[in-house]
């Protein structure tokens, strides 16, 4: 099996038909499930996903890696619920997998925030330069509990086209997943011992 796309879930049933359907390239796609109460496992069947239920759930890393090892590709293509991999990163990929000249690839990515793209600020990085997530398989491994990492040792190739990112469909939406990516970002700084000054907080 050459391609295998993991997207880690959890209550994405708003989200996750557009997810899986940017994915109909893929020789195999795998919902990781964190415990949903919602629809998606269901509907991650209905739309012919592998599903896997993940047994972590205060490490984003550790879910990826989880997921990783339930894959059968050569090949492992991370996605978010609220993610879509546009058409033109759709083609990118399948032409350079059977040549492929890295192990690893940045894939740049836009957000799209209320009907609105952003390449500024924070966000200019990930737009400009992009993020590791087609990976060959034992190239290396994901590592931070929130806003996790691919760490490998080995060169980065860069592939043209965008994962759409839609986040926070309402003012809700945002204030709970800062809240909680916050909360999880505070008990890892503390687990290494490191504590926060009045003027990083500032």
């Amino acid at each position: 099996m050459l391609l295998s796309a993991i997207i880690i879930a959890k209550n994405e049933e708003k989200n996750l038909k557009r997810a899986v359907e940017s994915l109909n390239f893929a020789d195999e796609i795998i919902v990781a499930d964190d415990a949903s109460t919602d629809k998606t496992k269901s509907l991650a069947k209905e739309l012919g996903a592998k599903i896997v239920d993940l047994d972590i759930t205060d490490s984003f890393a550790a879910k990826r890696n989880q997921a990783s090892q339930v894959a059968q590709g050569d090949w492992l293509l991370f996605l978010d619920a609220d993610e879509v991999i546009n058409p033109d990163l759709q083609k990118t990929i399948k032409d350079i997998l059977n040549e492929a000249k890295y192990h690893v690839y940045y894939l740049k990515r836009r957000d799209i925030f209320w009907g609105r793209e952003l390449r500024y600020g924070e966000l200019k990085k990930v737009y400009q330069q992009g993020l590791i997530r087609l990976v060959k398989r034992k190239s290396g491994s994901w590592v931070g509990k929130v806003h996790e990492t691919f760490q490998t040792d080995l060169p980065a190739g860069r592939l043209k086209g965008f994962i759409d990112h839609y986040p926070h469909p309402t003012v809700k939406d945002f204030l709970l997943q800062v809240n909680s990516y916050s909360s999880l970002r505070a008990r890892e700084l503390a687990a290494t011992g490191k504590k926060a000054h009045i003027g990083e907080i500032i």
